[in-house]
Order: C-alpha cells, then sequence, then structure tokens
C-alpha cells in the first residue's frame, strides 16, 4: 500500500472517530482543529506509523484542510449527492467524500488518482454499494470542477 492511500485512510479514521467525540456547534470547527491531532496521534501510534513521517503529515494536512473547509466540500458534495442530504449520507462514505472532493479542489493531485483512491478506501472500510455510489458523486464533482476550472489538478 502507497504512502499516500495510508494517509487518507488515517485522514478518514480520523474524521470518523470526531463523529463520536464531544463537539459543540457554536465553534464546530474550533472543537474538530483542536480535537483532532490527539486522535491522530493515537490511530498513527496503533499503527505504527511515527508522528514525524511523510504519512503523518500528509494525514494532518487533510484532516486539517477538509475540517476548514468542510462547509464548502459538503456544499458542493450536496450539488452531486442526487437524493441524498449529506447528512444522510454514511459517516464513513460522507469523510472519505470530504477528503476527496478537498483534494479534488484544493490540490495538484490527478483526479483519477483521486477517485480511484476514494474507491480502494471505500473497498476496505465501507459498504458493498459505497465504492459505485462515491465514484459517481466524485466523477459529477470532477466534471463540475473541469466545467468551471475551479480545481487545481484539472487542467
Amino acid at each position: 500500500m502507497g504512502m499516500r492511500r495510508k494517509a487518507r485512510e488515517l485522514a478518514v479514521q480520523t474524521l470518523y472517530a470526531l463523529d463520536f467525540a464531544e463537539i459543540g456547534t457554536e465553534f464546530k470547527e474550533y472543537d474538530l482543529l483542536n480535537q483532532y491531532p490527539e486522535i491522530l496521534d493515537q490511530l498513527a501510534r496503533r499503527e505504527s506509523i511515527d508522528a514525524s513521517s511523510p504519512v503523518f503529515a500528509f494525514a494532518e494536512e487533510l484532516i486539517k484542510n477538509t475540517i476548514i473547509n468542510l462547509d464548502d466540500l459538503e456544499a458542493e458534495i450536496g450539488k452531486h449527492s442526487e437524493n441524498w442530504s449529506v447528512d444522510s449520507i454514511a459517516h464513513l462514505d460522507r469523510h472519505i467524500l470530504q477528503i476527496a472532493t478537498y483534494e479534488l479542489i484544493h490540490t495538484d493531485t490527478p483526479p483519477a488518482v483521486v477517485i480511484n483512491e476514494a474507491i480502494e478506501i471505500a473497498k476496505k472500510f465501507c459498504s458493498e454499494g459505497s465504492g459505485s455510489f462515491l465514484n459517481g458523486i466524485l466523477d459529477s464533482v470532477k466534471k463540475d470542477l473541469q466545467e468551471t476550472a475551479l480545481g487545481r489538478g484539472l487542467g
């Protein structure tokens, strides 16, 4: 397994664990940003990933930037998840979508790589139909970003 996939998996697991943390609604972003480091550290140690490693650094980058951009990411996902509200999407599926949408919009990672990684992570952690569900939404996000030239890696 590649370093970046391991980091993406760690990011998904951290965001999922945050779903069960004590988070207030008034300062949600602040609370999430303050609580994720401890969870990420625990998960990384469990996987024998050193906090100074590139895997840890990339996971932290994905988590932090997903949290900071969460409202925009969920709005983008919502535009493409026909017949599904973002809140009704299974937690793990939603976190994979959030991270992948962040990467599509804000990084130079090729869209095919982002979408493939999301599908592979879904195969590992989610239900049987998750891969095709995520593929449909992310492909729609990718096409929309290409049409509006918003994504960095979509040139």
